[in-house]
């Protein structure tokens, strides 16, 4: 959830806005035959002298640590003018790693939550350089928890020039991040159980820090439009709320913001947290693709003003959000002044999925943005629903179990069948079909 070296890009010139995209991904390490966690991240990450690092560089990537040993990150170097490069760059990483992984009999896992790791027992902290700030972390919230150590997402940096261009940027983020699990939910299970959620990433997420509620804050940014008015309304509290906690000021950086979308000053961006990772990069650089559409017709007033974006304030934004989070595409978004931002015909309640295809037909509409690289991934999410559901279904293959209200719990053998299918997919670079018979 945490790295520390975590910089997309800091030597480059500042770029203006959509002059460059940052995408960070995480995986977790498990065994190749049972699925369980192989905290062996630092088997990895050795640089040219053969020490233990937090970060080791690619031609165009980087690979780094997180706040726990089985989970590694990979994330493209510097800006990319453009997303469908990435796409093999980060199959190339994958195929590298698993290969690096195979001495060890373990592999690369997608999806945002493992199956049945049970994190009392199993978690185990990042214990190289930097730890002293992993330690700090675990002092204060006791990281033996899935919001510490079962969380594995995609993160989109976006650059901002200046004040103006931060304002913009952030008015239209606020207003998209209610929408993303419609389209990225990947995380239905946990423990072997199944809750009635199909984003229980994002429901620890908002829950993980109540500790310190400052930190996570409402999940959906303050109106907050300039740079000084970000550090009075979201850092400066912040700051101030963990400063008993941590009086040495080890954690006293932006890094420790935990909304939905961070301001990160230090390379100019600001960064999207709230999308979970899918089956294979393909997949996670479609949905990059439609939210960077979307957050980029915001900007250029298409929808509303900034005047109109700036009025939003986090609450009913936060309402909405945690409905999708837990129906996903089949949530029923009723607040109509929303639901009018993106349709001003709209009159009736609709599903997140249908609205997604009104907002991805429209883009495509009007021609400007990325989506075109990317349409059979992004028509294959619209039609046959988000990675959560996907993995629902398949396990109601596998199992026999009806779709029901309240908790489901799935076997073991039933588990490990259907995630080794997406553990493939990630291999493959392929998406997962719930119905597809893998004899491969």
């Amino acid at each position: 959830m945490h790295a520390l070296v975590d910089e997309v890009a800091t030597t480059k010139p500042i770029l203006g806005l959509f002059g460059g995209y940052g995408i960070e991904l995480e995986y977790m390490i498990v065994d190749r035959a049972t699925l369980g966690a192989r905290p062996i991240s630092d088997r990895i990450l050795i640089d040219d002298s053969g020490s233990i690092a937090n970060e080791i560089e690619k031609d165009g990537t980087c690979w780094s640590n997180e706040l726990v040993m089985h989970v590694l990150e990979i994330k493209s170097r510097g800006p990319s003018q453009s997303l469908l490069p990435l796409v093999r760059l980060f199959e190339r990483d994958i195929v590298s790693i698993n290969q690096a992984l195979s001495g060890n009999h373990a592999m690369l896992l997608p999806t945002a939550m493992h199956p049945f790791f049970v994190p009392e027992k199993e978690m185990k902290l990042w214990s190289h350089e930097h730890n002293e700030i992993y330690d700090k972390y675990n002092q204060i919230f006791d990281c033996r928890g899935h919001g510490w150590s079962n969380l594995q997402s995609m993160h989109i940096n976006l650059p901002f020039a200046d004040n103006d261009e931060f304002g913009r940027l952030h008015a239209a983020i606020r207003l998209v991040l209610p929408l993303l699990p419609a389209l990225a939910a990947s995380s239905p299970v946990f423990e072997r159980k199944h809750r009635g959620i199909l984003d229980h990433r994002l429901e620890f997420y908002r829950n993980n820090q109540k500790k310190i509620p400052q930190i996570t804050g409402e999940v959906v940014p303050e109106q907050a439009f300039s740079i000084g008015e970000y550090h009075e309304k979201i850092l400066n509290p912040l700051y101030k709320a963990i400063k008993p906690f941590d009086p040495q000021g080890l954690l006293q950086e932006e890094w420790l913001n935990s909304r939905g979308a961070i301001a990160r000053f230090d390379r100019n961006a600001i960064e999207i947290r709230l999308l979970d990772i899918q089956e294979c990069p393909r997949m996670d650089l479609a949905i990059a693709s439609a939210v960077v559409s979307l957050v980029k017709s915001l900007v250029d007033g298409r929808w509303i003003s900034f005047g109109q974006q700036k009025m939003w304030s986090q609450i009913p934004l936060h309402e909405i959000f945690k409905k999708v989070l837990v129906e996903g595409d089949q949530a029923v978004i009723d607040h109509m002044p929303y639901l009018k931002i993106f349709d001003p015909g709209a009159h009736s309640p609709v599903k997140a999925g249908k609205l997604w295809k009104h907002i991805i037909h429209s883009l495509n509409s009007w021609g400007q943005y990325p989506l075109a690289d990317f349409s059979k991934e992004l028509q294959f999410i619209l039609t046959n629903g988000c990675l959560a559901r996907r993995i629902l279904e398949a396990l109601q293959i596998e199992s026999g179990k009806s779709p029901k209200k309240g908790v489901i719990s799935f076997p073991v053998d039933h588990l490990q069948k259907v995630y080794l299918k997406l553990s493939k997919c990630l291999m493959k670079g392929e998406w997962f079909e719930s119905s597809r018979d893998d004899k491969t």
